[in-house]
């Protein structure tokens, strides 16, 4: 099978995941950010900055990249280097913020920003607090229950209706988080006053100045003390707290749809997403998508000729 490796930035790696969010297999290998399965090739990207292409196509979906957000480089090629934190970043009482369902087909994006004050660490490494993606749903659910009782929070759901639209009107799905990620941030800030949070960490999905432009037009762009990074569950417990919460928020409106559906939805884009949304046309008609799904994804027109198909 013919391959080629990438290794690229954390904010290349960040646009391509959202790039083949509609691609998306729904499975992970370990280490690994997104998996994705074009009609050419595979393509999958790890947390190291390793972007695999592997299949047929595999060198000219890669050579859409170099260039641009992505250089060609060999395999031992150093890693991005690390976000620049103040000194004892872990241990400060911070404003984590992560979002979730970015890439699944069905269901919304929910975003969370949750406060972690540094003497509340210890009773909430206690409950079970860590990586969110180390967790299964009846986990979660336990979990975010008890953080809810303690720390502070904003939650926003965003439907499919509205996420349709402004794909619609041309919105960038990294421009949609960015406005998710400010307004979670500015109810957070309002909630806890006056106190004020030592710092804020944002799961980094796109550059500092790139996410400050998708703000450009908005009249409150929360900026004290915000910093960005990659797997910021590991970097700061709050955002481990925020990512838990934001799943299951997820995980709740999924149980909705299904039981609007009178039928499983799953998670994730592969073909298993394609099967219930064609099961969903065939009793509900397409227009139903709209509410369920978020339309622009390839899994829509896949559902429809599954649906259709005689």
């Amino acid at each position: 099978m013919s391959h080629t490796v990438l290794n690229v930035s954390n904010s290349a790696l960040s646009q391509m995941k959202d790039h083949y969010s509609a691609h998306s297999t729904g499975k992970l290998p370990p280490g690994a950010v997104f998996a994705a399965k074009t009609a050419a090739c595979s393509i999958t990207g790890y947390r190291s900055g390793k972007v695999l292409f592997q299949g047929k196509g595999a060198e000219a979906e890669t050579a859409k990249w170099q260039g641009k957000t992505a250089k060609a480089a060999p395999a031992n090629k150093k890693k991005p280097s690390p976000a620049i934190l103040p000194p004892g970043f872990s241990g400060m009482s911070v404003i984590g913020s992560d979002e979730v369902g970015t890439g699944d087909f069905f269901g919304p994006i929910t975003v969370v920003s949750a406060y972690v004050r540094k003497e509340q660490m210890s009773e909430l490494q206690a409950i079970g607090v860590r990586d969110s993606k180390d967790l299964t749903d009846p986990q979660i659910i336990s979990i975010a229950k008890k953080i809810a009782k303690v720390v502070p929070y904003s939650l926003l759901i965003l439907k499919n209706e509205k996420y349709n639209e402004w794909q619609q009107k041309g919105m960038s799905q990294g421009k949609i988080k960015a406005l998710l990620h400010n307004q979670a941030l500015i109810n957070l800030h309002v909630k806890i006053l006056p106190e004020r949070p030592e710092a804020v960490l944002i799961d980094q999905f796109a550059e500092k100045n790139t996410y400050y432009r998708y703000l450009k037009e908005q009249k409150h762009i929360f900026q004290e003390n915000v910093f960005f990074s990659t797997k910021g569950e590991s970097v700061h417990l709050s955002v481990a707290a925020a990512s838990i919460i934001a799943r299951y928020a997820f995980v709740k409106e999924m149980d909705k749809l299904s039981d609007e559906a009178g039928f499983p939805i799953p998670k994730g884009a592969g073909s298993q997403v394609d099967a219930a949304a064609a099961r969903l046309i065939r009793e509900k008609g397409e227009n139903a998508l709209l509410h369920f799904t978020k339309k622009h994804f390839a899994n829509a027109e896949k559902a429809k000729k599954l649906a259709y198909k005689r």
